[in-house]
């Protein structure tokens, strides 16, 4: 499912129009991306949990030459489900 999909999913499921349901969607998208910039977590009961963690810097190689490289420590974004998207995912199999 691409953004546009999901924007039409929720404008179906919630009688809204597709813009106010992009609108809303990227409003979203805008606060979950606001609050991990400053380093808290978004829960969202029953669905999962966004956090940011730091990853240490490295050494690695490049697969093409196999020389050995440094990379550099950054910060990523984490998603752990929640027990009923993880249940609703499993049921389907």
């Amino acid at each position: 499912m691409n953004k546009e999909e999901l924007v039409d999913a929720i404008a179906s499921g919630s009688k809204l129009t597709k813009a106010d349901a992009g609108r809303a969607l990227a409003a979203t998208i805008a606060a979950i991306e606001k609050s991990l910039k400053k380093g808290d977590r978004v829960g969202l009961v029953g669905f999962g949990a966004f956090s940011v963690a730091k990853r240490a810097a490295r050494m690695g190689r490049n697969p093409q030459t196999g020389k050995a490289i440094k990379i550099a420590a950054k910060k990523v974004v984490k998603f752990k489900a929640g027990a009923d998207l993880a249940t609703a995912v499993n049921k389907g199999k």
